[in-house]
């Protein structure tokens, strides 16, 4: 093989290469779309009477979680199978952000943390890699934190809501996550950076709960109560 030859192969290489990385742009920046409807539509629960919608809001959120499925299901046809790391980087945000998205809806629902294998089955994607497209367990765990943050802004809005037993609720709910997360050794550096946030949201919420019981509202959450 000439030197023309050899770098005539490695330019059709290359430009296979883009075509698949530009399918996949496309895919992705459709997710990027639906993650944000889902995101609006949860938004609204920061508002005064949002609490009253949480029912309505999740339940909707769900039936675009069924189109995202979809857009997972196409992106999973433009590359390999194999190669799934090797285009990792272009799906790796908008796959945190559902994951953060499936998490805020269980919670929402039930108070509870969401499991790899229900954000997979929300999503419709895998959790063992071996199977293909898969949920990587440092992209859920940052999804996770994610919902912590937001869970922290949840705790202010609450109080302005007149809610003052959900405050407790997170409070006990985060400083839960606080001490699973210090049980792991995170050697990622954009997932420790995030984690080290979440000292941050622990805070917050924190004042939040101290506020309410030097005001005397704060009452500790019984059993079976109301969500």
């Amino acid at each position: 093989m000439s030197v023309t030859e050899m770098f005539s192969y490695i330019q059709g290489f290359l430009s296979a290469d883009q075509d698949v990385r530009e399918d996949i742009r496309k895919v992705v920046q459709i997710l990027e779309q639906n993650a944000r409807e889902i995101l609006t539509v949860l938004q609204s629960v920061h508002q005064p009477s949002g609490f009253k919608e949480i029912p309505s809001k999740c339940a909707r959120a769900r039936e675009l979680f069924c189109t995202v499925r979809t857009q997972l299901a196409d992106l999973k046809t433009k590359f390999p199978v194999e190669q799934y790391y090797r285009f990792h980087e272009h799906w790796r945000f908008v796959l945190q952000r559902l994951a953060f998205l499936s998490a805020f809806v269980v919670y929402l629902e039930s108070e509870t943390l969401v499991t790899r294998e229900e954000v997979a089955q929300i999503l419709g994607i895998e959790v063992v890699r071996e199977k293909g497209f898969h949920l990587d367990v440092e992209d859920y765990l940052a999804g996770v934190l994610i919902m912590a943050s937001e869970l922290s802004r949840l705790a202010v809005n609450s109080v302005t809501a007149g809610d003052y037993s959900r405050p407790l609720r997170i409070s006990n709910f985060i400083n839960e996550l606080d001490s699973g997360f210090r049980l792991l050794n995170l050697k990622n550096d954009p997932l420790r950076k995030r984690y080290d946030g979440l000292k941050y949201d622990v805070k917050k919420i924190e004042e939040v709960v101290y506020d309410l019981s030097i005001r005397g509202l704060a009452k500790e959450p019984e059993s079976g109560v109301d969500k």
